[in-house]
């Protein structure tokens, strides 16, 4: 009796915590997020739940405070994720999930989980990779979750696009800045016509729109045949511009921000070769490798009134001047640096090193990393909020 007794009580407070959903949310979201894909099983409530624009922002915001690096090696044959902690340490590793009849591809960026990716159509009759008439495909993915979502195909263009991605202001909204050549212009017959031009996609329509003419385009990355080195700070997406005289050193940094107003910021006089736009602490920085003099100056930008930069540290690099930096990217105060065969952090606040001993699989497969934070988002944007709402009434 007295068992019985007890089990009802038990029964009894859990409903209390059920009905409580604002309880139920603060317990569920600090489980790890496997674990939480499991629950969605355990009943209707509980996945509705879970699937809901409220609860997926809250597991987000804890999510942020576990942040680690994803590092994949360039995807031809190996198609996996790995998961690495700032001890190096690989937590996990995940085969990219949605990558079937796929040519090599590429990761752009990642935020809050998505990662937005890249790689040529696959025709499957020629067996063959087509670079010519059919244009690149854009995937946003998340790995956990193991969706995608490939977006509508833009513009068609004489050369190789490049993009950005911008967050917010809402979480889970996100648009697409895509730069084309117009396919339409034929600059031998008019030299003088500008046919560099940009479009966007917006999670919240689900469709382009074209901006127009644009002066200037993002140059290509070096670590990445189908993308360009960008980063999302503070509302803002940042490209470098390419010299004039060297296409491969960066002469300025073209900006947009969510409202798709461009400009240009002046860079220091201190730009190599291999050099990095990260977002350092939630502020724009520049890290730019001396090759020669085997030396490492990380920049700050103050945008507080007129941009102006300012040097935060110079240190001396723990790897000799043949192995290149390859990648550079910061998570709070540490930047991730990849050369040739090495793996360094590198502390900015304590001007301190250390090295990463990860699988030498990534030496030959031009190894890149961002940061990232697990999360439930949506592929294709926020939860239409009529849509959360029909589906809870029919539970």
């Amino acid at each position: 009796m007295d068992e019985t007794g007890g089990e009802c009580v038990y029964r009894d407070k859990w409903y209390e915590v059920e009905c409580a959903e604002n309880v139920l949310v603060n317990i569920l979201s600090r489980l790890p997020i496997k674990s939480i894909l499991v629950c969605k099983s355990i009943c209707k409530h509980w996945n509705w739940l879970i699937s809901s624009q409220a609860f997926i922002d809250e597991q987000l915001l804890r999510s942020r405070k576990n942040s680690f690096y994803i590092v994949y090696p360039f995807m031809d044959v190996l198609m996996e994720l790995f998961f690495v902690d700032n001890n190096g340490e690989i937590d996990k590793r995940l085969s990219f999930p949605y990558c079937e009849n796929f040519s090599p591809i590429t990761i752009i960026c990642s935020f809050d989980g998505l990662l937005c990716c890249m790689n040529y159509p696959w025709k499957a009759d020629s067996g063959r990779v087509v670079d010519d008439e059919i244009d690149l495909e854009i995937r946003i993915c998340n790995p956990v979750t193991k969706k995608a979502l490939l977006i509508p195909r833009g513009s068609l263009s004489n050369e190789k696009p490049s993009i950005g991605v911008a967050f917010g202001p809402k979480i889970n909204e996100y648009k697409i800045f895509r730069f084309f050549s117009a396919k339409f212009i034929s600059l031998a017959k008019h030299p003088s016509r500008n046919s560099r031009q940009c479009e966007v996609y917006s999670s919240s329509t689900g469709s382009w729109s074209v901006i127009g003419r644009v002066p200037y385009c993002p140059m290509h990355s070096s670590h990445s045949p189908l993308g360009s080195n960008h980063v999302f700070v503070n509302g803002k997406i940042y490209w470098f511009i390419a010299l004039d005289e060297d296409p491969l050193i960066p002469g300025s940094i073209l900006t947009v921000d969510l409202d798709e107003t461009f400009g240009t910021i002046n860079l220091p006089g201190d730009v190599t070769e291999h050099s990095y736009l990260v977002n350092l602490k939630g502020c724009l920085s520049l890290v730019s490798v001396h090759d020669e003099d085997e030396i490492m100056n990380i920049w700050i930008l103050d945008s507080r009134n007129e941009p102006k930069w300012e040097l935060k540290c110079r240190d001396i690099v723990p790897f000799s001047n043949d192995e290149c930096a390859e990648f550079v990217v910061a998570m709070e105060n540490d930047l991730f640096v990849i050369t040739s065969s090495q793996y360094h952090i590198y502390d900015s606040e304590y001007r301190f090193w250390r090295e990463l001993y990860l699988p030498r699989m990534f030496e030959t497969n031009f190894p890149v990393a961002f940061t990232y934070t697990e999360s439930l988002l949506s592929c294709g944007g926020r939860i239409d909020p009529t849509i959360e709402y029909i589906s809870q009434r029919s539970i």
